[in-house]
């Protein structure tokens, strides 16, 4: 399957895990290792969580990937 460039960005400066959903698509955990200061963004479907401590989003975003099928395709 090949997927859109949206589905894939280049990778941020503050990229510290870049995790991929159910259909190959970027979900990015970014900010710092330390504090409530890293967030994650999936490049599939658009979704996102607030700031909060690695471990949290970390899980967060790696629960997100499990089930998430989205894949970001611009129309026309």
């Amino acid at each position: 399957m090949k997927l859109s460039p949206n589905a894939n960005p280049p990778e941020p400066n503050d990229l510290l895990i870049r995790l991929h959903n159910q259909t190959g698509a970027g979900v990015d955990v970014t900010g710092n290792e330390h504090g409530h200061s890293s967030r994650w963004n999936c490049h599939g479907c658009g979704d996102h969580s607030g700031q909060h401590s690695l471990p949290f989003t970390r899980r967060e975003a790696n629960e997100h990937a499990a089930y998430c099928r989205a894949s970001h395709h611009r129309l026309g």
